[in-house]
């Protein structure tokens, strides 16, 4: 049990900002990550679509074999977090809840905001947390679905997605945040842009971050750690989309090379890719 990889699933590359922290956290662990490029993005997608999705992505990698899941989507936490708590027989982490937690710790003035899709910002599961933990504090949200596009689009490093976060992130100016939560864990992409477009006052809390630390504390109190002398990671990255696509960005961010990336297919994909192409 020790030795099975630790599983991470995203509807798409946006886990990957998480991946990449646990790598860096857990060099003893092994990984698989599971990507759903091809039904991307989940943000604007009716609930139980996204429950539908993410269950079927879970099911995939407990058949090949994991130890914990990792919950990498914010919109597929908000939606099938507690689902799968309850359906799996091992530990089930969200990133919800650590980036909360992280963002109270942070703030100065109390004066919180929350970027995210619009799932995840409809769910109201940030504020709730917030809330739940500090009932003093003053919560700003802001829906930010163009973020995903440019994240899978390959395009997060450029002067049109830098135009499109300075004027998505403007209604934030005038709320007095001096922490802001990346409800999106595509959202650490873009970071050097949004830090650009709010000030440098603004602590930027990447919840992708923040849940690695929650699994460590996980796999010690489980007494789930790895017992492998491996002493680099063993990855294995999977996705439902395009291959080529997931492959470049997959490389320079987690900067390795010539990474292995397989394609697989889940139980409902057939026929959406049947629909589409009609």
């Amino acid at each position: 049990m020790n030795n099975l990889p630790i599983g991470i699933i995203d509807s798409g590359v946006g886990g990957l900002t998480v991946l990449k922290e646990a790598i860096k956290q857990l060099p003893q662990e092994s990984f698989y990550y599971l990507g759903d490029n091809a039904r991307c993005p989940y943000g604007n997608r009716d609930k139980n679509e996204v429950i539908k999705y993410t269950v079927e992505m879970a099911d995939y990698l407990m058949n090949k074999g994991i130890k914990l899941l990792i919950v990498a989507c914010n919109t597929a936490t908000a939606a099938a977090l507690d689902i799968l708590k309850k359906k799996l027989p091992i530990p089930v982490i969200g990133v919800i809840k650590p980036g909360s937690l992280a963002a109270i710790e942070k703030t100065k003035n109390k004066n919180i905001g929350v970027i995210g899709t619009k799932g995840t910002i409809d769910s109201g599961l940030y504020p709730f947390m917030l809330k739940a933990e500090r009932d003093d504090l003053n919560i700003s949200n802001l829906s930010c679905p163009e973020f995903v596009t440019l994240v899978e689009n390959n395009e997060y490093k450029t002067d049109k997605a830098k135009k499109i976060v300075t004027k998505v992130l403007a209604p934030l100016e005038s709320k007095n945040i001096d922490t802001l939560i990346l409800g999106c864990t595509h959202y650490p992409l873009l970071k050097p842009f949004i830090q650009v477009a709010l000030g440098s006052h603004v602590k930027l809390v990447d919840s992708g971050k923040e849940t690695i630390s929650d699994v460590k504390k996980v796999l010690d109190q489980m007494s789930l750690e790895s017992t492998s002398n491996l002493n680099q990671n063993q990855i294995k990255l999977l996705t439902t989309g395009n291959l080529d696509s997931f492959k470049s960005i997959a490389e320079e961010w987690l900067n390795l090379h010539d990474i292995n990336v397989e394609k697989v297919i889940l139980g409902s994909i057939k026929g959406e890719e049947s629909k589409e192409n009609e």
